[in-house]
């Protein structure tokens, strides 16, 4: 039977294959026949302690049983009082102030409101945002907009609205950035929106946490709000909390998820200095900050995030980080001379790198042909284009060696 569903980032018409999950533990997946799977990429970046983690599936279950959702808007409940306490203790000062969305995608969006509000309410409105070339921050529409553009995103142009956009601080041609950032910032933008040290989705490509310090203290001297969108960067994901930490900056406004929950359920936070909360603080109605789901803080989600930090405090998280490290880093080493093999390069517990050529684009054929030969050999990884990289769960543990294993065996395909 030919199922309904409309996959995301999916073309039907090839008829590639969709195995059905039917359960998953660690960092390993499971197909209703029982085929095991690794878990190469978190499951699009989200999973960080492993599939099914015993205690984030225990508060869920809990919580799912006393109160499952409630309206936020003129409620609260206390696991999301717990979490807002807990995230801000957990988070560089003066971040003292959370909004409650429910994705990635969604915490930008709030973030991107809460700049032009800021402004707005202080009298003296700024529209214009400032991006960098090659990011990537959701597929929301204004996400959208301070995005690349590009396939993902030409059909829809003409709801995108108009943004600046610095270069990439490729390396030898940094001060290009920097220089593109001042200038702009004399214009009196809103604010700069930036991925801190790696692009995702534009290419797992990495910047030094200077240049990230430098850009940070550009905006600083310009008044220009500085949004760190740290959805896929943040819990560990570079080698520290936050990336952010590792170029010793704060952000104005900073945006989680993804790693919130430990990847099990949806949530996201956008954090933002009492400054830009005080601009919306009045007892006048029409200065509220008017943004909404019907599903912000849902307790469950927010249980399993209390969860996820819960484990953060009590277990030594960040050794389990610095081990798959090392090890990415070992088995990267390995591969990295291969003739195929072009730029490769490591942040914390990413790794990446080009296939055959350096340039490429997200429709390379390369992308499906070694996803599909992946899957055939029980490992999930889902290129960018011609990039392949690896993002594994923390707990991946020997899986890696397979994983490496296996794509060193397509590079080695005739």
């Amino acid at each position: 039977m030919t199922s309904p569903i409309w996959h995301p980032f999916t073309q039907h018409g090839l008829a590639e294959p969709i195995p059905l999950i039917a359960r998953a533990e660690g960092a390993a997946l499971y197909t209703r026949e029982g085929v095991r799977i690794i878990d190469a990429i978190s499951s699009w970046w989200v999973t960080t302690h492993g599939h099914a983690h015993p205690k984030i599936v225990a508060a869920i279950a809990e919580q799912a049983g006393r109160l499952d959702q409630i309206i936020f808007a003129g409620y609260t409940h206390e696991p999301a009082e717990t979490l807002a306490r807990a995230l801000i203790a957990m988070m560089p000062d003066p971040l003292a102030h959370i909004f409650f969305s429910d994705s990635g995608s969604t915490s930008v969006e709030v973030a991107l409101k809460m700049s032009l509000g800021f402004w707005a309410n202080r009298g003296a409105p700024r529209h214009r945002i400032v991006v960098m070339e090659h990011s990537y921050h959701g597929d929301t529409i204004g996400a959208m907009s301070v995005g690349a553009r590009g396939v993902f995103n030409q059909p829809y142009a003409p709801l995108l609205f108009d943004v600046a956009t610095i270069p990439f601080p490729e390396a030898g041609a940094e001060q290009a950035t920097l220089d593109a950032l001042e200038a702009n910032c004399r214009d009196a933008p809103a604010a700069l929106i930036v991925e801190p040290l790696i692009l995702g989705a534009g290419g797992m490509k990495i910047y030094a946490p200077a240049m990230l310090a430098e850009m940070r203290a550009i905006c600083a001297r310009h008044g220009v709000l500085f949004i760190a969108d740290e959805v896929m960067t943040g819990w560990g994901r570079t080698g520290t909390l936050l990336a952010c930490t590792q170029a010793g900056i704060v952000p104005d406004i900073l945006c989680l998820s993804k790693g919130l929950t430990g990847g099990a359920v949806p949530l996201a936070v956008t954090l933002a200095t009492p400054e830009i909360f005080d601009a919306h603080l009045s007892s006048d109605r029409a200065r509220m900050f008017f943004h909404s789901s019907s599903y912000t803080a849902n307790p469950i989600a927010c249980a399993a995030a209390n969860a996820n930090l819960a484990i953060w405090r009590d277990e030594p998280v960040l050794d389990r980080v610095a081990e798959v490290e090392r090890s990415q880093r070992a088995l990267l080493a390995a591969i990295a001379d291969h003739s195929k093999v072009v730029n490769a390069r490591q942040l914390g517990t990413i790794t990446a790198f080009e296939v055959d050529e350096r340039s490429g684009n997200y429709l390379s054929p390369i992308a499906p042909r070694l996803a599909a030969f992946c899957r055939d050999r029980g490992v999930l990884l889902r290129p960018l284009g011609n990039t392949i990289y690896v993002m594994p769960p923390y707990c991946i543990g020997d899986d890696l060696d397979t994983v490496y294993a296996v794509i060193e065996a397509y590079l080695s395909a005739d």
